[in-house]
């Protein structure tokens, strides 16, 4: 039987973008040196004004292809995760098969979820073609934040960046998981801490100063993360029966040093196991772990026959993870 596999991972960000002394020249109180400090980022990428998630996944998709690792005439599943999609319909998928050349036999399906939504959507894939629904998966993400944000909130303007990422999970003849043990979690009720007022249904023919702005309780969004990923990442081990020292890497969501630091040391995992890659990106949302990913593998600290431990946490309140034999 065949097992899924994550074979490679590509992105882009934006030529557009905004550093850290463009942002001080915008607020005055918070220098250069202060942004790095607390959020360990130094640039971001900004989509341009017509550009949108499609277009950077796309752009991350014909990377991948170009590498000839596979060609799109392969592909027989196509998955994107955005939570800012060109329409509310029809599925963005829908149009990124159309624009890739993918077959017509392709399946192509969206997912809304952020922070997490790159464990989800390998999960997914997992399901896909461990069921013999699919041979070969391309699972696209991309996010546009930066249209979210109100001009004046220094808060996300300093941390959210653009980008699209492609990751290629292939079926391939093995006798041991490649993927998994997985495990998830959700907590609506922390809904209201990171979200786009007025943005859907629910409230758009109540628009008022504010409308399709993203707004986030950072406090309450660190709290959440304390609380939660420690024991997620407890929970993975030991339904893998495995113990932290068995774990070659760990790829957490990429949110920001300061938040990223304190998780490390509260699951006590080691400096040297414990890999990021944001420093020019930002918080590229369900982006984030992607692209750690490929300068992981490029830098030969995932390679293959280590073993991954990958965390999302983040908006909805959601979060997950899972382990990778590579």
């Amino acid at each position: 039987m065949k097992k899924a596999q994550i074979i490679a991972a590509e992105y882009i960000v934006p030529a557009q973008r905004l550093d850290n002394q463009m942002l001080a020249a915008r607020f005055p109180e918070w220098p250069a040196e202060k942004i790095d400090a607390k959020l360990g980022i130094k640039s971001r990428g900004i989509a341009a004004e017509d550009e949108f998630s499609s277009d950077l996944a796309v752009q991350a998709a014909k990377k991948l292809f170009a590498t000839r690792i596979i060609s799109p005439k392969e592909i027989d599943f196509l998955l994107f995760c955005t939570q800012s999609p060109d329409y509310l319909l029809p599925t963005s998928a829908c149009l990124i098969q159309h624009r890739l050349g993918l077959p017509k036999s392709c399946g192509a399906l969206d997912i809304n979820l952020g922070c997490s939504g790159w464990i989800y959507g390998v999960g997914i894939a997992k399901g896909l073609i461990e069921s013999n629904q699919a041979s070969n998966v391309l699972f696209v993400t991309g996010e546009t934040y930066s249209k979210f944000l109100g001009d004046s909130d220094k808060g996300t303007r300093t941390l959210f960046g653009d980008a699209g990422a492609a990751t290629l999970i292939s079926g391939v003849e093995s006798t041991q998981n490649c993927l998994g043990p997985f495990i998830y979690g959700t907590d609506g009720s922390g809904g209201e801490h990171l979200i786009v007022q007025q943005s859907g249904m629910r409230e758009s023919a109540r628009a008022r100063p504010g409308y399709g702005e993203l707004y986030m309780n950072g406090a309450e969004i660190f709290s959440f993360s304390v609380r939660e990923v420690s024991k997620a990442v407890q929970r993975l081990l030991d339904q893998a029966e495995i113990t932290l020292e068995e774990v070659d890497l760990f790829i957490f969501h990429q949110a920001n040093s300061y938040m990223l630091e304190f998780l490390r040391q509260r699951c006590n995992i080691p400096t040297e196991k414990f890999y990021t890659f944001f420093e020019n990106t930002g918080n590229t949302v369900s982006n984030t772990i992607p692209i750690a990913l490929h300068h992981a593998m490029k830098d030969g600290k995932a390679v293959p026959g280590k073993q991954v431990m990958f965390v999302g946490f983040g908006v909805g309140l959601s979060w997950g993870a899972f382990l990778a034999r590579l």
